[in-house]
């Protein structure tokens, strides 16, 4: 078994374990010493993995993150509205898309999660180089959005139904 191969299924007996697992049993599961196994769960851990040492093995530490799909309509002027409301009130823009009758689904990644990088998106589509892809269906429109929590969701859908931009389904 390769290194990479042994960090691979080193994250997999982790994850797919309802407990810790331990540095011993990973060793001799793949027949290497226990710093071994402590070295490829620094590896692991630089690559981005969350890993957690506890007393009794280590875990991973998966945060929960709720995530919705929102079908909305506004006007141009409407869209600073739009996003802001969604990042002000914990939400994380991930994509737009659209369901376009002769091109079919079409998608962008956003990445909002600030009114900040919201002026710098608009600042992109209002330099002229772009229009938001919104624009090709009437302004009919969907956006995954994700929060900490089912209530930062339920909170935004709320909003967005108030403002008038959610289209109901």
């Amino acid at each position: 078994m390769t290194g990479s191969e042994r960090r691979a299924y080193i994250i997999e007996q982790i994850k797919s374990s309802r407990t810790p697992v331990s540095g011993t049993a990973l060793a001799k599961q793949c027949e290497v010493s226990r710093q071994v196994i402590v070295q490829d769960i620094a590896l692991l851990r630089t690559a981005g993995y969350d890993i957690l040492s506890t007393n009794r093995g280590y875990i991973l530490h998966v945060p929960d993150i709720a995530s919705r799909v929102f079908k909305v309509r506004h006007t141009d002027e409407q869209l600073e509205e739009e996003l802001n409301l969604i990042v002000d009130l914990g939400g994380y823009v991930v994509n737009v898309f659209v369901n376009h009758r002769v091109y079919g689904h079409l998608e962008a990644e956003l990445g909002i999660r600030s009114r900040k990088m919201v002026k710098e998106f608009l600042r992109d589509i209002e330099s002229g180089v772009s229009s938001p892809l919104k624009n090709v269906t009437s302004g009919y429109h969907y956006h995954k959005v994700e929060a900490d929590t089912e209530d930062t969701l339920d909170e935004i859908e709320e909003m967005l139904r108030e403002k008038g931009l959610l289209v109901e389904q």
